[in-house]
């Protein structure tokens, strides 16, 4: 797919902002998210990612769990504290997450996986969020 083109009844471009303090992955998935359209807004850290998030229009958040400073999980509850209506997706190179995650984050998805799994959970994500708000 041709870089800036959104795919064929995909959602309108979004901004998403992707926390990892992995700047290789970050970078990655920054690319993919361009390539389907996206703007992505990039964090180095949780507290990075808080200040991005506060100062401007975020549609969805991409976060890793597993973090130095404050985990993918903490910086998730900050973020629903501050806005319940962002879809959250946790990257994990874990099997599974702790129980907790429950009900903070709106989706977990495997990291190193593929990664058209990660844009489709994404539009399945902003298209919910869509419908809701209408």
């Amino acid at each position: 797919m041709a870089p800036g083109k959104v795919p064929q009844g995909a959602s309108k471009p979004a901004t998403i902002l992707c926390i990892d303090d992995e700047e290789p992955g970050l970078l990655v998935r920054k690319a993919l998210l361009e390539s389907a359209g996206h703007r992505v807004l990039t964090a180095l850290s949780g507290p990075e990612g808080l200040r991005l998030f506060s100062s401007e229009q975020v549609d969805a958040v991409i976060v890793d769990y597993w973090m130095a400073g404050k985990n993918g999980l903490a910086v998730a509850r900050e973020l629903k504290r501050l806005d319940r209506a962002t879809p959250i997706i946790m990257l994990s190179a874990y099997v599974s997450l702790p129980d907790e995650t429950i009900g903070v984050v709106d989706l977990w998805v495997q990291k190193g996986g593929d990664s058209q799994h990660l844009l489709d959970s994404l539009e399945r994500l902003l298209k919910n969020r869509v419908s809701k708000s209408r």
